[in-house]
C-alpha cells in the first residue's frame, strides 16, 4: 500500500464478550482487539510486529469451556468468549505463578524495574511473596551475549520475542534456545554473538530485565527520566524517537510505542546518536580564535562583510547544511539569496556510506539533506565545487552552516586567503579553527524544528509523515543557539528586518514561501512526560 492510499474499512461482526455484544474487525487478532476495547489481559510474549508463539499462556480466555490463547485466535462472526470472569482470571494468576516459580524477583537491583511487564502483573495481581520453598534453577547471569548488550538468563521468562526478532526482523538468527524443561535458557546460537544492527529492540521488547544495554545499564533509574519525542539524526530515514534525559542529560534514545512509528524498531547506530549532543561543543563565539561577545562576534561579521556587500557581492559564497534543519536551512537560503545575493551556494553533506538496509537505515547519513535542496533555489553545488572555486580565487567571503563541511587540508589552508569565513557549528573542528568568527550552535536534540525524510520508503517504515518534528530535550550549552537565531541575528546587524521569533514562525513562512514544504505539518504538541507513570518497554 503507498504512503497516501486510503486504509480499507474492515469488515465487523458481532462478538460477545462476558455476556456484552461488541461489533469488532473481522480476522483482527482477539487479543489486539481485546485491549483496544480496553480490556484488562496481561501477555508476555505477544508482539504485534512478530509472529504468534502463544508460549507464555497468560493472555487466556474462555472459549466454549476451553482455556484458549486470545493472541493466537482471530475475530470471528458470533465468537463468544469469557475474559473477566473468576475461572479466566484464575487461570491467568496461575499461569504468572508458573512464571515466577524460577524467576528471581530481584527487581531492586534490576535495570528493568520501573518498565518491566513482569514486574506489573505481579503488582497488580497481588504482589505477594513467593510460596516456593525449594532452590530455584540457576542459569547464567551477566552472559557479554554483544557488543551492546548483556543476558541475565535467569530473568529470561523464555517469551521468545528477542529469539523472533532477529530471525524475522534484523534477519540474523542470533539467539536461541537451549536445553528444555525447567533448564531451558536464552544464549547466543553457535559461533555467532548478538552484533545484528538492530540488537538494542531485543532489549526494549524484552517483557523482564534479561537483556539489558550496556550503555544504559546501572546509570539511573527509569522512573527518574524524563521522555521528549525528537526525530533521530542518525541518517536521512528520520525515525521517531523518544530522547530520555533529566537534568540536562540524555541518558539513552528508544523508538516510540507508537505501532505507526518506524514499526516500533530503531537502528543501534540512530540510538547512539544522543552522545553527540554531549561531545566537546562550542559554547561561545570566536573571533580569531578568541573568545567574544554576542555584539562582539556580530560586529567583527558586519564590518568585515559590509565592503564586500558594496563591491562584489558575487564573490561571496554561502554552504547549507545537511545536518541542519529545514528552518536552519530555509534561513541560510534566505541569506544567501536575499540577504548577500552570494554568487555561489553550496551543500555540506557527508558521502552514503552503504550502512543502508531494507528495515530502516539509509545509505544517506545525512538527516536533511532533502530538505536542504528543498530550501534552494537553484542547484547547489558541492564540496568539489566549493574546492574548485577557492583554488580558482573565486571566493572572498564564506558563511557556513552546520558540521558537515569536510575540507582537505590543502583547501582548508585557501580559507586563509578569504576576507570573512563564518561558521555556525556545535563542535570544534578544522574548519572551526580557520575560520574567522565561530557561532556556536544547537544540536538536534535542543532546538524545535522539522527535517525532510528521504523519498525513498523502506519496505517496513509505516511512517506517515515525509516530514519528522524535532523537539528540544536539553538546553543548548553556554551561548549556543539555532543556526536560524544566529541567521536571523547576522541579518539584523546587516540592515535585514527579520521578525521570526520561533521555529515555529520560520516554518509557517517557509510552508508559504516554498512550494516544496506545502504539505509539511508542524504537528500537534507533544508535552515532555516523566516515565514514571507513562513508561513501558517491554
Amino acid at each position: 500500500m503507498s504512503e497516501h492510499e486510503p486504509t480499507p474499512t474492515p469488515e465487523l461482526v458481532t462478538v460477545k464478550i462476558d455476556g456484552k455484544e461488541h461489533q469488532l474487525p473481522k480476522g483482527k487478532n482477539l487479543l489486539e482487539a481485546l485491549l483496544d476495547l480496553g480490556e484488562d489481559i496481561s501477555y508476555f510474549c505477544y508482539h504485534p510486529g512478530l509472529s504468534v508463539a502463544a508460549s507464555c499462556r497468560q493472555c487466556l480466555v474462555g472459549i466454549r469451556g476451553s482455556m484458549v490463547p486470545s493472541c493466537q485466535t482471530t475475530v470471528s462472526d458470533g465468537l463468544e468468549l469469557e475474559s473477566q470472569s473468576p475461572t479466566v482470571l484464575d487461570a491467568r494468576r496461575q499461569m504468572l505463578e508458573f512464571t515466577l516459580v524460577n524467576h528471581p524477583v530481584d527487581c531492586v537491583i534490576c535495570d528493568k524495574a520501573g518498565e518491566c511487564t513482569l514486574q506489573r502483573h505481579y503488582m497488580d495481581w497481588d504482589g505477594k511473596p513467593s510460596e516456593i520453598d525449594h532452590e530455584k534453577v540457576e542459569k547464567p547471569k551477566k552472559v557479554d551475549v554483544g557488543r551492546e548488550i548483556v543476558l541475565d538468563a535467569e530473568r529470561c521468562i523464555l517469551c521468545s520475542r528477542c529469539v523472533r526478532f532477529c530471525q524475522e526482523i534484523a534477519e540474523s538468527p542470533d539467539l536461541v534456545f537451549e536445553y528444555r524443561g525447567n533448564h531451558e535458557t536464552l544464549t547466543t546460537a553457535p559461533d555467532r554473538r548478538l552484533d545484528n544492527s538492530y540488537s538494542l529492540n531485543t532489549v526494549d521488547i524484552c517483557p523482564v530485565g534479561a537483556l539489558t544495554d550496556k550503555d544504559f545499564r546501572f546509570k539511573i533509574r527509569v522512573w527518574e527520566l524524563y521522555a521528549t519525542r525528537s526525530v533521530c539524526n542518525g541518517c536521512a530515514a528520520g525515525c521517531d524517537t523518544e530522547v530520555h534525559h533529566r537534568d540536562g542529560r540524555i541518558y539513552r534514545m528508544v523508538p516510540p510505542k507508537d505501532w505507526d512509528m518506524n514499526l516500533n524498531w530503531m537502528c543501534d547506530d540512530g540510538r547512539r546518536t544522543y552522545k553527540s549532543v554531549a561531545a566537546q561543543r562550542l559554547t561561545r563565539p570566536l573571533v580569531d580564535g578568541e573568545p567574544a561577545e554576542l555584539d562582539a562576534a556580530l560586529a567583527a561579521i558586519k564590518e568585515r562583510l559590509e565592503p564586500l556587500l558594496a563591491q562584489d557581492r558575487g564573490a561571496i559564497g554561502v554552504v547549507l547544511g545537511a545536518d541542519a534543519s529545514n528552518e536552519d536551512n530555509f534561513m541560510a537560503a534566505r541569506m544567501a539569496y536575499d540577504f548577500l545575493e552570494a554568487g555561489h551556494v553550496y551543500l555540506a553533506d557527508s558521502p552514503d556510506n552503504g550502512l543502508g538496509d531494507d528495515i530502516l537505515r539509509r545509505d544517506d547519513p545525512n538527516p536533511n539533506r532533502a530538505g536542504a535542496r528543498g530550501c534552494a533555489r537553484g542547484d547547489l553545488g558541492s564540496s568539489e565545487d566549493l574546492a574548485r572555486d577557492l583554488a580558482d580565487h573565486k571566493l572572498e567571503a564564506l558563511y557556513v552552516v552546520g558540521d558537515r563541511l569536510d575540507l582537505s587540508d590543502e583547501t582548508l589552508g585557501q580559507l586563509r586567503g578569504l576576507k570573512l569565513v563564518v561558521v555556525q557549528a556545535s563542535e570544534p573542528s578544522r574548519l572551526t579553527d580557520k575560520a574567522h568568527v565561530v557561532l556556536p550552535a544547537a544540536k538536534w536534540a535542543e532546538v524545535h524544528g522539522t527535517i525532510t525524510r528521504t523519498s525513498e520508503r523502506a519496505k517496513r517504515d509505516l511512517s506517515a509523515s515525509r516530514f519528522g518534528r524535532m523537539r528540544p530535550a536539553v538546553e543548548p550549552p553556554g551561548m549556543a543557539r539555532p543556526h536560524w537565531d544566529w541567521l536571523k541575528r547576522v541579518g539584523a546587524v546587516l540592515g535585514v528586518t527579520v521578525e521570526f521569533e520561533s521555529a515555529h514562525a520560520v516554518f509557517q513562512e517557509m510552508k508559504k514561501q516554498v512550494p516544496f514544504f506545502a504539505e509539511a505539518q508542524w504537528g500537534g504538541k507533544i508535552p515532555t512526560v516523566m516515565l514514571r507513570f507513562a513508561g513501558r518497554r517491554g
